[in-house]
């Protein structure tokens, strides 16, 4: 393995009842001022949001809202977050919602604090963060980013046409609530999403280099298969717990940093992906299940060992009378075929 340096500020609160039980605590250190964060307005209706206002009122919190967020959110959007943060004296950001939610608070947790644009000095450019930007915790809602446990975050500016992350460790949420019974009402088509999102963050790194055996790639070995295993039954049994469970720990164990180390971390498929969704604002894991296959077949010659391994692995297949490209394509083929169990469960 390659040599890391590894660290994690994020607290994780993983199981159910987490914000009953964790939040008021979790966010007493940070100030009066809480400026609640959410999308469309889904955790109004199954009853989310009550009990999250409810843990900060009992933390003595006061409540500024920023809704609206969108699925791949906005430059536009950031800045509206930035005014409502200095304008109300924001002391602390709370973001609810899936990966397009979290990463928005923590664009704004640092445009918040800064007189820089940081679309062009921190998202255009790698800048370096000489502030410190607004402390961002997240309620997990919606699986397949890891947005909950890295500093990472994917912007869209409309007018340029450019979709694109940076990865700040001081960015990191300083806490996330991981309740696997908050996933229950996602719709399953933004199940399977997020299921392909998760996946190809695992795949990505997994095929990078160096591509001799090591410990990062067989822990991305057992969470490819439990992607592989529980996206269908969470799909079939909504409220299957187990299942919900793994999906929720498998998507943050594939961007906690623990399966990169050592791993040069090549995400060419998801940088083809966002430059896809800046100019049709498609779905980012449905993107992304189109693109691996096909990308994966052009490339699979210059790496055959690594996609014999995959599909031996990953996928089960045993190779018997399969030369190895033969295996290599099998492997690879198997992920349209899950991508066509999901369909018809769906």
């Amino acid at each position: 393995m390659n040599s890391f340096v590894y660290e994690n500020a994020t607290k994780i609160y993983f199981g159910r009842g987490g914000v009953r039980e964790h939040l008021a605590e979790a966010v007493q250190a940070f100030g009066k001022t809480v400026m609640l964060a959410y999308g469309g307005g889904s955790i109004k209706k199954n009853g989310i949001y009550g009990e999250v206002t409810e843990a900060l009122k009992a933390a003595g919190k006061e409540i500024v809202e920023f809704s609206g967020i969108m699925p791949n959110p906005t430059y536009r959007k950031v800045l509206e977050g930035k005014k409502m943060v200095q304008e109300n004296g924001v002391d602390f950001i709370l973001g609810v919602g899936g990966g397009s939610v979290m990463d928005c608070c923590k664009a704004i947790s640092m445009a918040a604090a800064t007189d820089k644009d940081v679309w062009k000095e921190y998202w255009i450019e790698r800048g370096n963060v000489d502030f410190e930007p607004v402390p961002v915790g997240v309620v997990v809602t919606v699986v397949g980013t890891g947005s909950e446990v890295n500093g990472e975050g994917v912007i869209t500016n409309e007018e340029e046409k450019i979709k694109t992350s940076r990865n700040y460790p001081r960015c990191n949420p300083r806490f996330a609530i991981l309740d696997p019974e908050y996933t229950y009402s996602v719709p399953p088509l933004q199940t399977a999403a997020g299921g392909f999102d998760m996946l190809s963050h695992v795949m990505e790194t997994y095929f990078s280099a160096p591509d001799g055996d090591n410990l990062s790639d067989a822990i991305s070995e057992a969470i490819m298969r439990s992607i592989i295993d529980n996206l269908p039954l969470a799909i079939e049994e909504p409220e299957n717990y187990e299942a919900r469970s793994n999906l929720m720990w498998a998507s943050s164990m594939a961007e906690i940093g623990i399966i990169k180390l050592g791993k040069r971390c090549d995400f060419e498929a998801h940088m083809i992906e966002h430059q896809m969704g800046a100019y049709t604002d498609c779905n980012h894991g449905m993107g992304l299940a189109v693109i691996h296959p096909a990308y994966y077949r052009r490339i699979c010659k210059d790496g055959l060992a690594k996609f014999v391994k995959f599909a031996k692995n990953v996928w089960g297949i045993p190779g018997e009378g399969m030369s190895d490209i033969q295996l290599a394509y099998a492997g690879i083929g198997f992920f349209p075929k899950l991508v066509d169990l999901i369909i018809i469960l769906i």
